[in-house]
């Protein structure tokens, strides 16, 4: 029996709760970070490991199953790597991983706590409630000392084994926002019972009940900064050269460059392709279909706010 190779593989780059107060008050400062030094890591494990230029897709989640800070990306990562010349393609020797997890943890470390000291140098990153502690030149210093003894946490999930497996994932998890309508089972008395994973008890689905304010205090917590992308493509696959090095990989794995005639699809009909959801149909009744009846326009962000100083919200 021949077990499928992978043609992806799963990494998930997790950063320590000690920058969770920090990240409240500079979520696109932080973020950026964490998209930057991850990046930077795969691709420099790409070229020294494989001699190449990988691909990959960078999620941003920011959330556990309960709705806390749990900072994290996911990562699509291929199985190889187009070499420089653009004329081999270098597989993975690895069938279950693509690199030590160990090393990237610490590579991906270095990377992210250079460039949060580097952006404090700068005076960007702001200061209020919690995290006040770490303003002080030495309350800084501490805070990066702390973070460098702790072993970071990258982990490797089960690769996927096929295009339809990788295309199913991120129909189903990209597209997440820190909690569905489905697992919200009752809202009576100010409070909001919902359902979660326990991870720690076999996966084990549970039940837990937070008042009003907290619910919303923590589903809050999640809201990105206006315009932040939270999708992002690296290496073979990112927007400048995806189409020339697409176009190469194909002729180089011997698959067919035709792809069949391209059909304009609506958001409704992709959602339902990918997920399987039909979001033209009222969410309670499931029969009745939705229509568009006026579309709000996007306010820019001079007309929400004047040119003043931002409001500074500690959350914690």
């Amino acid at each position: 029996m021949t077990t499928k190779r992978a043609t992806n593989f799963h990494n998930v780059f997790t950063i320590p709760h000690q920058i969770n107060t920090l990240a409240r008050l500079n979520k696109k400062v932080i973020y950026d970070i964490l998209f930057r030094s991850v990046s930077e890591t795969l691709l420099e494990f790409g070229e020294n490991e494989l001699g190449g230029k990988i691909g990959f897709i960078a999620i941003l989640h920011t959330w556990d199953q309960k709705l806390a800070e749990h900072i994290h990306l996911h990562c699509i990562v291929s199985a190889g790597a187009l070499s420089a010349d653009k004329k081999r393609w270098i597989s993975s020797p690895h069938p279950d991983f693509l690199f030590s997890v160990k090393a990237l943890s610490r590579v991906f470390r270095g990377k992210f706590l250079d460039y949060l000291k580097k952006t404090n140098t700068k005076g960007e990153l702001i200061f209020a409630g919690k995290s006040l502690e770490f303003k002080t030149k030495y309350g800084f210093k501490a805070l990066i000392d702390s973070l460098y003894k702790e072993e970071w946490i990258v982990y490797s999930k089960k690769p996927f084994a096929g295009p339809k497996k990788v295309l199913d994932y991120l129909g189903r998890y990209t597209f997440r926002t820190a909690i569905s309508n489905d697992r919200i089972k009752d809202v009576k008395e100010a409070n909001v019972t919902f359902t979660y994973r326990d991870r720690r008890d076999s996966n084990r689905k549970k039940e837990a009940t937070l008042c009003a304010d907290e619910f919303i205090r923590r589903f809050l917590l999640h809201v990105l900064p206006g315009s932040f992308t939270r999708i992002r493509h690296f290496g073979f696959v990112s927007n400048r050269n995806r189409k020339v090095n697409i176009s190469c990989l194909k002729r180089l794995l011997g698959v067919s460059g035709d792809t069949g005639e391209k059909l304009e699809q609506s958001l409704e009909e992709l959602m339902l392709k990918l997920t399987g959801k039909d979001i033209s149909k009222c969410p309670h009744c499931r029969i009745g279909t939705m229509t568009v009846c006026y579309l709000i326009p996007r306010l820019s962000v001079g007309m929400v706010r004047n040119s003043c100083e931002p409001e500074l919200i500690d959350t914690s």
